[in-house]
C-alpha cells in the first residue's frame, strides 16, 4: 500500500502494466499544444494542497509561494526511476511525458515526481490555478544548451525564480543588472546579472558553485512541450540512464544515485553528506525511503543495469 503524506488517502500500487495505460490515455489527449499552459483542474488543485497540508486555495502572495515550495519539496519528488520506466514502455518518445495533470495523476497513484521540465510544468499549472502570473524558461547548464527549465513568478510588480525542477529550496528574487541573493535551510542562492534578460545562478554547498544560466524569457507552450517531448528520446534524453531521486525528508536532503556502487542512500546534514550502504533487496529500500511504489524503481534500476552491462 502506499500512503501520501498531508492526509491523502491511502492506495494499492496497481503495477505498471495497469498505471502507464490509464497515463498514456492522458498524455494523448494533450499532445497538441494550447496557446499556453493550463491551470491545473480545481478539484486536482484542491487534490494537491490537501497532500501539501493545506486546507483551501491560499491566496497568491511571495509567503504562500514560499509556502508552496517548501510543501512541494517535502511531498514530491525529483526522481528519473519513473520516466525510464515509461520509456521502456513506449516505442515513440512523445508517448513518454507526464505534463500537468498526468504528472499529478502519476504521482496520487505511485508516489512518482519528475525531472525538470515535468516537475516545473506541473508546478506552473497549479501556480496558475492558484492565481499567480509569470512563465516557463528554457535554460543552459555550462555547455549543454537548452537542457534545463525553470519559473519566472511575476509578483507586485517584481520577478522571482521558482525551481522545482533542480530544485532551488528558495525563492530567488531577479532584479536587472543587480546581485540578488536568497537563503534556505539548506544553501544560499545568487542571481548575477551577465546581460539584460541573463542570469548565472549559483548555490553554496557550501563553496559556491554556479548551477545554471537562466535565460529569462518566456518560452512558448509549443516549443516547451517540444523540448519535453525530445527528453525522452535516447539520443539526447537526459537522466534515461541513471536513476536519480531527491527528496527533503524530516527536514534534511536526501539523495539516491545508481551510478554510485555499492548502490547507496545519501543524507545531506548541515551540507556534510552521510552515505547509507543498501542491502539486497535496494529497490525495496530506495523505493520506501522516498516513496515511490517499488515497482517502478525494480523496473527502472534493471533497465540500467541491463545499459551498464
Amino acid at each position: 500500500m502506499y500512503g501520501m503524506p498531508g492526509g491523502s488517502p491511502t492506495i494499492a500500487w496497481l503495477g505498471s502494466a495497469c498505471v502507464w495505460p490509464r497515463l498514456s490515455a492522458m498524455i494523448g489527449a494533450m499532445k497538441t499544444a494550447a496557446a499556453e499552459t493550463a491551470p491545473l483542474p480545481e478539484g486536482l488543485t484542491q487534490r494537491v494542497l490537501r497532500c501539501f497540508g493545506l486546507p483551501a486555495i491560499p491566496p497568491p502572495s511571495l509567503n504562500t509561494l514560499r509556502l508552496l515550495l517548501d510543501r512541494y519539496t517535502r511531498t514530491t519528488p525529483w526522481e528519473s526511476a519513473s520516466r525510464i520506466a515509461r520509456r521502456a514502455q513506449h516505442t515513440d518518445a512523445a508517448d513518454c511525458a507526464l505534463l500537468g495533470e498526468a504528472f499529478w495523476e502519476s504521482h496520487f497513484m505511485i508516489g512518482t515526481g519528475g525531472t525538470c521540465y515535468e516537475s516545473n510544468y506541473a508546478f506552473f499549472a497549479l501556480l496558475r490555478r492558484i492565481g499567480y502570473d509569470g512563465y516557463l524558461t528554457i535554460n543552459d547548464m555550462g555547455s549543454a544548451i537548452g537542457c534545463h527549465s525553470a519559473i519566472v513568478v511575476l509578483l507586485d510588480g517584481r520577478k522571482h525564480l521558482v525551481d522545482v525542477g533542480l530544485p532551488l529550496h528558495a525563492i530567488l528574487p531577479l532584479r536587472e543588472g543587480l546581485q540578488s541573493t536568497a537563503e534556505s535551510a539548506f544553501m544560499r542562492y545568487t542571481a548575477k546579472p551577465l546581460a539584460e534578460g541573463i542570469f548565472e545562478i549559483w548555490r553554496s554547498v557550501p563553496r559556491d558553485e554556479p548551477v545554471f544560466q537562466l535565460n529569462d524569457k518566456p518560452v512558448a507552450e509549443a516549443k516547451y512541450r517540444a523540448v519535453t517531448l525530445h527528453d525522452y528520446r535516447h539520443d539526447g534524453g537526459q537522466f534515461l540512464n541513471e536513476v536519480v531521486i531527491r527528496k527533503v525528508l524530516s527536514d534534511q536532503l536526501w539523495r539516491f544515485n545508481s551510478s554510485e556502487r555499492p548502490l547507496r542512500l545519501q543524507q545531506f546534514v548541515a551540507g556534510a553528506r552521510r552515505d547509507h550502504m543498501l542491502g539486497d533487496d535496494p529497490a525495496s529500500e530506495v523505493a520506501d525511503k522516498f516513496g515511490i511504489a517499488s515497482d517502478v524503481v525494480a523496473e527502472a534500476l534493471a533497465i540500467i543495469d541491463v545499459v551498464r552491462n
